[in-house]
């Protein structure tokens, strides 16, 4: 996802200034519910009512912690600057059996595909996809009852009421993970951010040097009457499971991506290695990105010869058993083909979750 410039100011006596908006994707935070307004102790006293009895009202309930899916977020970068949440108290119990008001929620606002996890950051707590959705995280605690709540015949004027019931509290991890059609892989300076900004209109950094791409980018792409999401996430090089390089955090991005196009580098001298290595670090870090469908593509082919491309794309064609795409984003040449090839898989992997879901749930024979 590439930063997105926010403000430019202009002055005449210095240069543009530009802030940008970084990108986040995991950050930690505590969040606390808020804590059951107190009952009343209270007696009604008036004139001529010579026992008015207790007439303490009951406390408010305590605001909840609630997580809400935003549409037009992509970041994380909000919890970086504030991480304490509470949501507000109750108000206590009144006179005149009059209860408090319940205390505001408190709403944090995420990106879709952002996920809570607990502390210990393996069990997930929620789940937040669809924009719109809300999830309450932490229930506010109850009020306290009023002493009016308390009378009876054995006491008829009780002189107790209840402290509100303590909010719930907990440090979680909020964790991203974009959503996407098809995700980019590959080793660093395969062409994934080139092939991203040829397809679509992100404008990811491009260089002629390795880890270029320091955090994912996201393009919508258009072959036809289909329009796909594409991730581009930085490279992997070999050990990236056990922290070489950026290491392998960015996959996350891709668990959720139904596609996989693996990008090898046509002048690296053994193509068929590069897909390897980019292969163990995918079944390494689990998740089922290794059972993912999978497409390949050899890129640079305009730095080549037509002899030299035709073996290169016969080596990789052995090591991924499938017959690689080839193509050149800088010439465009096999771009448009690769585009239309990305578009029937996902056709075809909408097709079967649809025959999966009705063979679920089989029509009724009335149903027309």
């Amino acid at each position: 996802m590439h930063s997105v410039p926010l403000r430019a100011i202009a002055s005449p006596h210095a240069a543009p200034y530009v802030e940008v908006m970084k990108f986040l994707d995991q950050t930690k935070i505590y969040i606390r519910a808020g804590d059951g307004g107190a009952g009343s102790v209270s007696f009604r006293r008036e004139k001529f009512i010579e026992f008015g009895g207790p007439d303490g009202g009951d406390g408010g309930k305590g605001g909840d912690v609630v997580l809400e899916c935003a549409d037009g977020l992509n970041t994380l970068i909000d919890f970086r600057y504030q991480q304490h949440f509470k949501a507000k108290t109750g108000q206590h119990g009144m006179g005149r059996n009059r209860s408090g008001k319940a205390g505001d929620d408190i709403v944090l606002k995420v990106p879709p595909g952002t996920e809570v996890l607990s502390e210990d950051q393996e069990t997930v707590l929620a789940e937040i996809t669809e924009p719109g959705q809300r999830i309450v995280l932490l229930k506010g605690g109850n009020g306290g009852f009023g002493n009016a709540h308390f009378k009876g015949p054995s006491n008829q004027a009780p002189r107790r009421a209840n402290p509100g019931l303590v909010g719930q509290e907990m440090l979680v991890w909020l964790r991203l993970k974009l959503i996407a059609d098809i995700g980019l892989v590959g080793l660093p300076n395969a062409g994934k951010s080139t092939f991203l900004a040829a397809t679509s209109a992100a404008q990811p950094k491009i260089a002629p040097y390795p880890f270029t791409t320091l955090h994912p980018n996201l393009g919508v792409v258009r072959a036809g009457d289909t329009d796909f999401v594409l991730a581009d996430i930085p490279g992997l090089i070999e050990g990236a499971h056990e922290g070489a390089g950026l290491g392998d955090r960015f996959l996350g991005h891709v668990e959720r991506c139904r596609l996989l196009l693996h990008l090898v580098d046509a002048t690296e001298p053994d193509v068929a290695e590069s897909y390897r290595t980019v292969r163990r670090e995918l079944k390494a870090y689990g998740a089922g990105l290794d059972k993912k469908k999978e497409m390949v593509a050899l890129t640079k082919c305009d730095a080549l010869d037509e002899a030299t491309i035709a073996e290169r794309a016969e080596a990789l064609r052995a090591a991924a058993r499938k017959k690689p795409l080839v193509i050149s984003a800088v010439s465009g040449a096999g771009m448009k083909e690769a585009l239309f090839a990305l578009a029937r898989e996902l056709k075809r992997a909408d097709d079967k979750e649809r025959e999966a879901e009705e063979a679920l749930n089989p029509k009724p024979a009335w149903a027309p």
